[in-house]
């Protein structure tokens, strides 16, 4: 019994012989799966092109590699990522040095990237392209927001290594241009990994320093591994935000920063961007002199044209007091032509006044004159209206009469009577029947008669 118990256990597609086959599960399959794969490939390189790129907000990167003929998912946490020097991107051809491994919950075989390079430039270039494309995009190196250098600076801070040489060929070309020129000495490292975020603090601290005129930010030649702090995209956007122009001053006259792009002036060297931030006091006495020489000519020159055109202009004035002699004359003789003027115009007016004087009529004659037309139109109207009163009284008489001779009472008057049955007028006696109550009116009087006979004409 316990035998067929058992059997009855298994599913009925299963041959009885391989009843005592181990059957595994998914996920102990995809495990086994997985030791074996990890047991045989330890570390390998693959170079393929990126797709499907994904970075994810956990700080992971998902992507594909792939080749003309196959593909392979991959991943690179965010402890080995956040080593890379460029940022990933799809079509991005690369060399990846991972372990192959199986993501048990899908049953995906993939490798886990420990380090990438691209393919055909370094890591360190493709990170500077890359980040030089964004700042570029975004308008950082516009010439439209460069600001020009002060022209006499009174106050400079200098951002770079205090124990470098650059800092003392800066300091003994400022001193020997101009002495009266304040140097501030903002110290911070320039090489090596923390260099970037100490470069942005020593920015923002040079920022804060009262009447500053200008800041140099640099430091002296060296590898590129050297110089990669001036290409972080963390010193690019703190020289962005300066309040004062800012003169990028990084290796020598070969090398090339973000720094260079987004500052308000590239020097090729420290020792140029002293140059460059200060002019000569020398040669600003020799050219203040030449300018007060330029200045003491143009003077004379001018007082000297000024002193012929007043000498022009005496030359050209009349006699003051012939003029005023002409003026005197000219106002006697206006004089008189307005006298003469007045006396032509009253003389004129008046001769108007009398002729309009002579044309008027007296208000009494008028006022005579209207009544009697009063009158006379008063009694035309009556005469009128009467005559029109005659002529209507004569017109209704004449139409009474007509309707007088139409009326059915005058043929009553004659002889004649009018026969009614209710209120309708009898004119057939097929109106009315034998019995029929009629009522005759006469020129006197009425009669109330009843219908004995009827007889009608053949």
């Amino acid at each position: 019994m316990s035998d067929s118990i058992g059997n009855s256990s298994l599913p009925s597609s299963i041959p009885e012989e391989k009843a005592e086959t181990k059957i595994l599960s998914v996920e102990e399959l995809n495990r086994q799966i997985r030791q074996l794969i990890e047991g045989q490939l330890s570390l390998v390189w693959v170079q393929g092109e990126i797709s499907n790129f994904k970075a994810h907000t956990s700080g992971h990167y998902y992507f594909s590699l792939k080749d003309a003929k196959s593909q392979i998912s991959a991943v690179m946490f965010r402890g080995h990522n956040s080593r890379l020097k460029f940022k990933p991107t799809d079509g991005l051809e690369v060399i990846v040095r991972g372990r192959v491994t199986v993501y048990e919950p899908r049953g995906n075989y993939q490798i886990t990237a420990e380090m990438m390079e691209p393919v055909g430039a370094g890591a360190l270039q493709k990170a500077y392209e890359q980040l030089k494309d964004k700042l570029k995009a975004e308008g950082l190196f516009d010439k439209s927001r460069k600001r020009p250098l002060p022209t006499m600076p009174r106050h400079i801070a200098i951002v770079t290594s205090p124990t470098g040489a650059a800092i003392r060929d800066m300091l003994n070309i400022l001193s020997r241009r101009n002495k009266a020129v304040r140097i501030t000495l903002v110290p911070t490292i320039v090489q090596g990994e923390a260099a970037a975020p100490k470069i942005v603090e020593a920015l923002k601290l040079a920022y804060q320093l009262k009447d500053i005129d200008a800041v140099i930010v640099g430091r002296g030649g060296g590898s590129i591994e050297d110089m990669w702090c001036f290409n972080d995209e963390r010193v690019a956007r703190a020289i962005v935000q300066s309040p004062v122009p800012v003169i990028s001053a990084v290796g020598h006259e070969i090398d090339f920063t973000i720094a260079d792009f987004v500052a308000d002036l590239r020097a090729p060297t420290p020792s140029a961007a002293a140059e460059l931030v200060v002019k000569n006091t020398a040669d600003l006495v020799s050219k203040l002199s030449s300018v007060d020489r330029l200045l003491y000519l143009s003077v004379q020159k001018f007082l000297k044209n000024e002193k012929q055109k007043l000498h022009n202009w005496s030359s050209r004035l009349a006699d003051p007091k012939r003029k005023l002699q002409d003026l005197l004359q000219r106002s006697d003789e206006l004089v008189s032509r307005l006298n003469s003027s007045a006396l032509r115009y009253f003389v004129k007016s008046r001769l108007k006044v009398d002729v309009t004087t002579g044309r008027l009529v007296r208000p009494d004659q008028v006022l005579t004159k209207a009544k009697s037309r009063v009158q006379l139109l008063s009694l035309k109207m009556q005469t009128s209206v009467q005559a029109q009163v005659e002529n209507e009284k004569a017109k209704l008489e004449q139409t009474m009469a007509v309707l007088q001779s139409l009326s059915p009472l005058k043929v009553v008057e004659r002889g004649y009577s009018m026969t009614k049955i209710g209120k309708k007028l009898v004119k057939s006696s097929d109106q009315v029947k034998v019995g029929d109550e009629i009522k005759v009116s006469l020129m006197k009087g009425q009669l109330t008669a009843q219908v004995i006979k009827i007889e009608n004409e053949q």
